[in-house]
């Protein structure tokens, strides 16, 4: 993994606040930087990807945004998306400097203590893209380990996708 190797981060999780806006938005735009890498796909996100975050912020709301902080410095957020007694972690992002350093899992425990203890959620999800096999080794080894649900899709302008996932023995594209 990038970062640091195996050295553990000293970062604090904390609530989001409107100062850290402009930071949310830096690493939104690596986030969509990483699926245009794993997609070879320029056009996601569009001119401005970090502004995304803007829109997310709207969905899920303030109190709902966890950022890691380190060294005076916004290095990591996550979101919890909230629906009955479902929540989504949507997003998960560290900045790649700091990935493997244990900020990712510091930020997925707060958001699942707090999808526990005040939210009334039974059921944590997540739903990172199928290529980005680092994301879902992340999150299997923070005990997200059963599949709720797959989408499928027919991709309408034939790009190539790559093969070799295999679900019920049934070969699928990713």
């Amino acid at each position: 993994m990038p970062g640091s190797g195996n050295k553990r981060s000293t970062a604090i999780v904390r609530g989001y606040r409107r100062s850290d806006l402009e930071n949310c938005r830096r690493l939104w735009e690596e986030l969509t930087v990483k699926h245009r890498e794993i997609y070879d796909d320029p056009s996601i996100g569009g001119d401005h990807p970090g502004m995304f975050f803007d829109e997310h912020l709207k969905l899920v709301g303030a109190r709902r945004i966890w950022v890691a902080v380190q060294d005076s410095e916004v290095v990591g957020f996550v979101g919890l998306v909230v629906e009955g007694e479902d929540a989504e972690i949507e997003p998960l992002v560290v900045t790649k400097k700091l990935r493997g350093t244990g900020i990712g899992a510091k930020l997925t425990a707060a958001a699942a203590a707090k999808a526990s203890r005040t939210e009334g959620v039974k059921y944590l999800t997540v739903r990172p893209v199928a290529r980005n096999v680092e994301a879902m080794r992340f999150f299997h080894d923070m005990g997200m380990v059963n599949v709720g649900r797959i989408e499928l899709f027919k991709d309408l302008k034939g790009r190539k996708w790559k093969q070799g996932l295999r679900i019920h023995d049934i070969d699928l594209g990713y």
